[in-house]
């Protein structure tokens, strides 16, 4: 599962990819509280299974565990559904934004399908993204090859059987203390960030520190 965060008007999703499936999965707790404004989702969402008993008896079916980040910022799994167990959970929502929500599902997927088949499409849209957070074109172009070196380097890990997880933070820990002198949980923890991405925290020089490391 490769780990994602979407937004929606501005309303983060978590959200994992599958590459076996080819299918994402969207945090139903997150979905639900978009789309309700609920201040308790958890008991929305056992008064939605309550008033909807088939939604309920296929909910097993519906939903999945999957690890992503939770509040804590911490991997942990959670419900979890894919694009067409989040449209069936919608249809027991009685939400104006459901519509919306609907088209902005079909064009995630899309996206992601389509960068699947093209790769450069996911960096287009990496760098129409950062130009939209006011990020400027040297900090991208070097955010961009950062993200081609990272992934180069775990496609290595990958060949040399190093297992996801906790194994990639050990070696990621290894690589940030050569440069900085500090595990990543203490240099995130310096720049004041919880579930952030630290490289889109990082300056240029940073950066270049980084890759060289």
């Amino acid at each position: 599962m490769n780990n994602k965060i979407q937004i929606f008007e501005d309303k983060k999703i978590r959200t994992a990819w599958n590459e076996v499936a080819a299918e994402w999965y969207f945090s139903v707790s997150d979905v639900v509280e978009i789309l309700t404004d609920s201040k308790d989702v958890k008991q929305y969402i056992k008064k939605m299974r309550k008033r909807d008993a088939e939604l309920n008896s296929k909910w097993g079916t519906i939903c999945t565990p999957v690890e992503m980040i939770a509040s804590d910022g911490k991997k942990r799994k959670i419900q979890a559904a894919d694009i067409s167990g989040i449209l069936r959970i919608i249809q027991s929502i009685p939400s104006p934004k459901a519509g919306p929500f609907k088209m902005w599902l079909a064009e995630v997927g899309k996206e992601r399908i389509d960068e699947t088949i093209d790769p450069e499409l996911a960096f287009d849209r990496a760098i129409e993204t950062y130009q939209k957070k006011g990020y400027s074109n040297e900090w991208i172009h070097q955010r961009i090859l950062s993200i081609r070196v990272r992934n180069a380097l775990t496609d290595e890990w990958d060949k040399h059987g190093v297992q996801k997880g906790i194994e990639y933070a050990i070696l990621t820990d290894e690589i940030t203390k050569a440069w900085s002198g500090m595990t990543t949980r203490k240099y995130k923890n310096l720049k004041g960030l919880t579930k952030e991405n630290l490289r889109d925290n990082m300056s240029d020089l940073e950066l270049v520190l980084n890759m060289l490391a």
